[in-house]
Order: C-alpha cells, then sequence, then structure tokens
C-alpha cells in the first residue's frame, strides 16, 4: 500500500550446499576429481561396456559432469519410478540441455505396478518394510536390471559416509547379484567436497538440495532434514536405519 516499506525476508542458506571454499578444499577436490577421472578412464578401457547409474542426486551429477567433459566412453542411464518429486524430472530436463545429450531412462513394468496399486494401494509402502521393499524392487531394481543387461560394469555415486549401510564401500567390487563389475569412484568424498565440485564446476543440481534435501529419492519417501540431522534421514525416516536401502546396492 502506498507509503508503506516492505522488506523481503533474506532466503534461508543451506551451509551443506553452500560451503567455504578454502585453498585447502580446493586442492582436495582438484585431486579426487583427477583420481576419478583416472579411474573411470581406466574403467572404460578395461571393460568397454559400461554404464553409470544416475538418480540426479548431487554426488551423481558430481560423475555425469566428470563423465560428460571428458567424453568418457560411459553410457548414462536413469529411473523413473513414475513418483519422483517435479524437482527432478526439471533436473532430467537440464541436464540434457546443459550437456547436450540425451539419457536413457527405465521405467518400471506398468502391469506390476497395476497389480501393487490394486492389491496393496497406492501408498502401501508405509505400511510395512516388506511392502516398501517390493514398492522398491518392482520401481527400481527390476528397471535396474534391464539397465545393466549385456553390461561388462556399472558405476554408482554412493559414498562410504552416507550411511550405516554403506560404511564400507570399496572403490571397485564384483556385484555378484548383478554379475558384473561395481564401481564406486565418490567413495572416500565428502559431502563438502562433493558441494565444492558442484560450486567450483556450475553444475546443475536438484533445487530440493537448497531446501535442506541431502538425499533425494521417490517424493512420497524423502523429507526435508533438520540440521544435524544424518543426511539420510529424510529417506524412509518411519524405518530403522539399517533397513534404509532399496535394493540397487544391498549385496
Amino acid at each position: 500500500m502506498s507509503g508503506e516499506v516492505s522488506f523481503l525476508k533474506p532466503a534461508v542458506v543451506n551451509p551443506a550446499t553452500s560451503p567455504v571454499l578454502t585453498d585447502d578444499l580446493q586442492a582436495s577436490v582438484r585431486t579426487k576429481t583427477a583420481e576419478v577421472l583416472a579411474l573411470l578412464k581406466a574403467a572404460s578401457n578395461e571393460l568397454k561396456n559400461i554404464t553409470f547409474a544416475n538418480s540426479f542426486g548431487a554426488e551423481d551429477m558430481v560423475l555425469t559432469d566428470i563423465i560428460l567433459k571428458n567424453q568418457l566412453a560411459i553410457e548414462i542411464f536413469s529411473l523413473d519410478t513414475g513418483r519422483l518429486p517435479v524437482e527432478t524430472y526439471d533436473l532430467i530436463a537440464k541436464t540434457e540441455q546443459h550437456y547436450n545429450t540425451k539419457l536413457n531412462v527405465y521405467f518400471p513394468q506398468a502391469q506390476t505396478v497395476e497389480f501393487y496399486v490394486k492389491n496393496h494401494g497406492i501408498n502401501a509402502f508405509y505400511e510395512s518394510i516388506d511392502l516398501r521393499k517390493s514398492c522398491c524392487h518392482m520401481r527400481k531394481v527390476e528397471p535396474l536390471q534391464r539397465a545393466l543387461n549385456g553390461k561388462k560394469a556399472w558405476v554408482t555415486g554412493m559414498r562410504a559416509a552416507q550411511a550405516t549401510t554403506r560404511t564400507s564401500l570399496p572403490v571397485r567390487e564384483y556385484d555378484a547379484g548383478n554379475k558384473l563389475e561395481k564401481f564406486n569412484p565418490l567413495s572416500d568424498w565428502s559431502e563438502t567436497e562433493v558441494w565444492a565440485y558442484i560450486r567450483l564446476n556450475n553444475v546443475p543440481y536438484n533445487a530440493l538440495h537448497d531446501q535442506f534435501y541431502p538425499s533425494i529419492g521417490c517424493a512420497p519417501c524423502t523429507r526435508a532434514i533438520a540440521m544435524g540431522e544424518d543426511v539420510r534421514a529424510g529417506r524412509w525416516w518411519w524405518e530403522d536405519p539399517t533397513s534404509k536401502e532399496c535394493g540397487l546396492h544391498v549385496k
């Protein structure tokens, strides 16, 4: 109204996604980036038919940037579960535009989803761990198996510090479940290093990260976390931390 002065409320800055870029941090990121690049080059030369599973989290965007900027012979694919946040779809489109590329996207089998919803309900995953894992299996694990069919190796953005289920995470391992080699190039990266890389290289990322979503999955199973909470606290928050995996990375 006339004569009134309005003040804009300052935006809340998420310190996790806006690290102080000290000289030591930048040096660490440069060193680790060179190590990741060397590992991925060696892996693609050795195994030829290799693919990267991009779920569009911060770590995955780091690897996407490294792979595409360096034109590595590594395919990139993603799983569209059908229940992703709109911000993730926005990032998929932005990634394709930013890097002038097209990603391979795999979807769950429609009949399986229809059967699950008809018999258990649209949000049955809240009712028990078994129903949640069944939902994850049909929306993630089965499409992943199709994506990995015929491949010699796959790459993930997992870090050892992300969860109690990932504390012992080698850079390279044999994935017995999928019968191929598996690489986790960011295993020893800290969250601060991930975000430093993103800031230093102007990498696109999911807008939900700025709203205190450090780990992003399907919309119904992901929430923001409070400062000081574990980075995976917003995933399947109603379950015990030791069960918080969707089945993609369980040995």
